[in-house]
């Protein structure tokens, strides 16, 4: 998997990946970089491959601006059925895919599925997360079939209340069709974020990482 970017390249090394090969186009910055945000792999990057320009374009595809991108073999994770799976029911905008991993990650869910033809690992999407791929399973839903409640958030849903089960799937539409119909079919229950009238929807990181919030501040309490 091609890994643009300091950050994607910093996640993928802390989540255990082999970054390899792992290029800057001025090793001195790159080393600079991991000093100042992530002093615990400056011993990776000072290996990294110094290269010209061209070179990093040619291999890349693109420039970028922290001259760092490397290559890795994608992860095969377990799923944790004892947090939250994500559920993305046909995403089309490949940054808010990539930041709905990222938040997904960050809040430690069991991980995160989805459906339609955007491949959950396209290098827009790895680059939208940040490299936090890495940090939990990404994968295509096989079917809309799953053991635990299958928990859909739509703007004519209930109010979420209460506890959100730690086995659940909490589905999300995409941002400009919603769910699919198959989808709200195999709901458990249908639910809503909190949301102030005439404000249409949130955005689809946002709506993620509340529902995932819930889940955890419950889970505490």
């Amino acid at each position: 998997m091609l890994l643009e970017g300091f950050h994607t390249v910093k996640h993928a090394l802390r989540f255990g990946a082999e970054v390899r090969p792992l290029l800057t186009t001025n090793l001195a910055d790159a080393v600079a970089l991991a000093e100042s945000h992530a002093p615990d792999l400056v011993a990776a990057f000072e290996q990294a491959s110094e290269v010209d320009r061209a070179t990093f374009v040619r291999e890349v595809g693109r420039t970028h601006p922290t001259g760092v991108a490397g290559f890795a073999d994608r992860p095969e994770l377990p799923f944790d059925r004892n947090a939250p799976v994500v559920l993305l029911d046909n995403p089309r905008n490949l940054g808010n895919f990539g930041a709905a991993i990222r938040v997904a990650a960050g809040l430690d869910a069991g991980g995160v599925i989805s459906t339609g033809d955007v491949d959950p690992w396209h290098p827009n999407v790895l680059r939208g997360s940040a490299g936090l791929h890495f940090a939990l399973p990404v994968a295509r839903a096989e079917s809309l079939d799953f053991d635990g409640e299958l928990i859909a958030f739509d703007a004519d849903g209930d109010l979420l209340k209460g506890p959100i089960p730690d086995n659940a799937v909490l589905a999300f539409g995409s941002e400009r069709h919603g769910l699919s119909a198959e989808a709200r079919q195999k709901a458990t229950r249908i639910v809503r974020l909190p949301m102030r009238d005439k404000v249409s929807s949130y955005n689809l990181t946002t709506s993620v990482a509340m529902g995932l919030y819930h889940w955890a501040i419950h889970r505490a309490s």
